[in-house]
């Protein structure tokens, strides 16, 4: 074997080296952590000064979300969205946290530009993600949608800082906030009675008893005579 052939062999495998590192560096850059897992912690600057996620909100629940860009028309009525209604998820015992590829100068300045224009205020954090780290931590760059705007994502944590909910929505379409709040209040109903909500289901109505887990429970429940029972694995119950 000449020099040159092991030369370029040795190139060969150099290069098959660099893109096998490069495909998991991309794997690793749009990974999302998944429901149950304990929220990536991460330090950042926000336009409610810098916030240690770990510290943040304790005893809460965080609603999450992010939004591809500042001074973007389908962003600006969804960040008006949850100001309008941030009420609602305070009494959800809820705090809000939204995120971007922009700087806090940006931040700032819609923030300012949005309050003047229509007189709504964006009481709380959002992140400048402008180095795409918390975006990356949170799978929120979809490759095949963007490389450098996050899409459109909404993580439910709980006060033990776990993930109990995740939404993804494309750059092109806005959320529905009557479905964030009714998700929420769900997981909150759902922990607190131990009981599973049905399709649509919504505040008042009735809930679902978990099924049997053993012979003699399904018995009880075969015995059971009720409206609300359609066999013994589907009993509904009000609260």
């Amino acid at each position: 074997m000449d020099v040159l052939c092991l030369f370029k062999q040795i190139n060969l495998s150099l290069l098959n080296q660099i893109k096998m590192l490069e495909e998991m560096e991309n794997e690793v850059m749009y990974q999302m952590p998944r429901i149950g897992d304990v929220a990536p912690d991460f330090t950042a600057v926000t336009t409610a000064g810098t916030i240690k996620f770990s510290d943040f909100a304790p005893d809460k629940w965080v609603v999450m979300f992010s939004h591809p860009a500042d001074f973007t028309p389908v962003c600006t009525t969804e960040m008006s969205g949850f100001a309008l209604r941030k009420g609602e998820f305070d009494a959800l015992n809820t705090e809000l946290m939204g995120l971007s590829i922009d700087s806090i100068h940006a931040h700032l300045a819609w923030v300012n530009n949005v309050k003047e224009r229509t007189g709504v205020y964006f009481d709380f954090p959002i992140i400048a993600d402008i180095d795409m780290k918390v975006s990356k931590l949170y799978g929120m760059l979809q490759p095949n949608e963007s490389e450098t705007a996050a899409v459109r994502a909404v993580f439910f944590i709980d006060p033990a800082k776990k993930i109990r909910l995740i939404m993804y929505y494309p750059l092109n379409v806005g959320r529905n906030m009557d479905e964030i709040l009714r998700a929420l209040y769900a997981l909150q109903v759902a922990d607190k009675y131990k009981v599973a909500l049905p399709l649509d289901w919504k505040k008042g109505e009735k809930v679902i008893v978990p099924p049997p887990k053993n012979l003699k429970e399904m018995e009880e429940r075969n015995n059971m005579v009720s409206d609300d029972k359609v066999d013994f694995y589907l009993v509904k119950k009000s609260l």
